[in-house]
């Protein structure tokens, strides 16, 4: 219920204002049956965006805190990310990326499309980076095809650190669907997953960086805090 209500009258219609979405490819992503959608990550408002341009209903993974805060922003919180299409997950402990991945797994087996940002976290100067090896793990298990898409300009429309959004031009590409065979070896996933976001840099236009974008940004703070001192 919430879901498209959110999609074509709470948000929506604001988000179309604002970006203007230019959408290329839809005809890539399946109309029906699993398959999972893996975008590089720019900005907050990256997964919005990808709800409100594919024609599916789209699951995300979300941190179970974002469920369980108090109060009444607490309230709005679950709200949002409930009417969103986010899933709760335990993201802390010896077991989250094992949870984390059940829970996958049992969207795209249920005959859903489940979308990632397979760089874990937000870009912090717009390169591509490496990717977690999640979407690929759950792709090779099941048999899902996975659909890349690039997003631009939602970095310029939410920038880090304002909370207001800009109005610019938002682009997004889907790409043709790929399929993966089963890996019998770790390092098949890993090579998969490094090809998978060459690939979306490549069609980005914007350069792929091989590290993680967590690592890129704590490294990125350390050393802003240390030119501050």
């Amino acid at each position: 219920m919430w879901y498209p209500l959110c999609k074509y009258v709470l948000i929506g219609p604001l988000l179309r204002l604002l970006g203007r979405p230019r959408v290329e490819g839809l005809e890539h992503i399946p109309r029906t049956g699993p398959v999972i959608i893996a975008a590089n990550h720019l900005a907050f408002i990256d997964s919005l965006y990808l709800a409100l341009v594919i024609p599916r209903p789209l699951t995300f993974l979300a941190k179970q805190e974002y469920f369980t805060r108090q109060g009444l922003r607490g309230r709005l919180q679950r709200w949002f990310f409930t009417a969103a299409g986010q899933v709760p997950v335990n993201r802390t402990g010896g077991d989250a990326a094992a949870d984390a991945l059940a829970a996958a797994t049992r969207i795209v087996e249920s005959g859903g499309a489940w979308a990632i940002h397979p760089e874990g976290t937000r870009s912090a100067d717009g390169r591509v980076y490496r990717g977690r090896t999640g979407a690929l793990r759950v792709a090779m298990a099941t048999g899902a095809p996975v659909v890349p898409v690039v997003l631009d300009g939602t970095d310029r429309m939410n920038p880090r650190g304002r909370k207001l959004l800009r109005s610019t031009k938002v682009r997004i590409t889907v790409q043709p669907a790929r399929r993966y065979p089963a890996a019998e070896h770790r390092a098949q996933v890993r090579a998969a997953t490094d090809q998978l976001m060459r690939e979306i840099a490549a069609q980005s236009g914007r350069p792929y960086v091989d590290r993680y974008a967590a690592t890129f940004a704590v490294e990125k703070r350390a050393v802003e805090g240390v030119r501050r001192g």
